[in-house]
């Protein structure tokens, strides 16, 4: 597990929390990993108590489970919480394409160029996944601010920890090139105001992403263990 630096304002449970889900979403936390109470309060440097109120925060945030007389777990992969999460997003990011291809403030075009020129210098070079998946989600993010619709980016944050915990891991083993240009694809339809390309562009992003998610859950053997699949809807 990493630990970062505590932020002057943070509590000791609240830098217990941030440092224990960045370490999930990253996957330094292996999905199905054992978790100790008591690792965790001498790593992190606090009592147990706040510890045990952690763990259950991140346990309704489908980050953690607890198995009475097993033990205390990250969750595995949720296929059924990524196929809500792809809904979500599908939709909304459509909607936002379509009106930010009516009007993007400069400022935010600026950011995203400058996001896509490093995300072309990391795919360039080899490993980098975690720098990569932070411009990948920023990128996203700035499409969401440049509309003015922040609160809804909060909304799709909270449904995608799954999402992004599949994302990275297929950022592990695809040609991040291939999302760099279909990140360029979305910049330029912004940019020549072309509404009419938003649905093809964000289908074949979705897809293309998809079609190596089914790759690692049924094929990769290293993998495919860190996936709950269930057919519960």
């Amino acid at each position: 597990m990493i630990l970062y630096e505590k932020k002057e304002e943070e509590s000791k449970k609240e830098y217990a929390y941030r440092i224990l889900k960045e370490n999930i979403m990253s996957l330094e936390l292996k999905p199905g990993e054992l978790l100790s109470e008591v690792e965790l309060s001498e790593k992190l440097n606090i009592s147990r108590t706040p510890i045990r109120e952690v763990i259950m925060r991140l346990k309704n945030e489908h980050l953690i489970e607890v198995k009475p007389q097993s033990g205390t777990y990250v969750s595995l992969i949720d296929l059924n919480l990524i196929e809500e999460a792809i809904f979500m997003r599908f939709a909304l990011e459509e909607k936002v394409l379509k009106e930010a291809c009516n009007y993007f403030p400069e400022d935010k075009m600026i950011e995203l160029e400058k996001n896509l020129f490093a995300q072309n210098i990391i795919a360039s070079m080899e490993g980098g996944e975690h720098e990569f998946h932070k411009l990948d989600t920023s990128f996203h993010e700035t499409l969401f601010l440049g509309v003015k619709k922040k609160a809804i980016w909060e909304s799709i944050l909270k449904i995608s920890t799954h999402y992004n915990r599949i994302r990275l891991l297929s950022q592990k083993k695809d040609s991040k090139v291939l999302v760099v240009k279909q990140h360029k694809e979305i910049l330029n339809a912004i940019k020549n105001k072309e509404k009419e390309k938003v649905e093809d562009i964000i289908n074949y992003h979705m897809n293309d992403s998809m079609k190596s998610w089914e790759y690692l859950i049924k094929l990769d053997e290293e993998n495919s263990k860190y996936f709950k699949i269930s057919e519960e809807k």
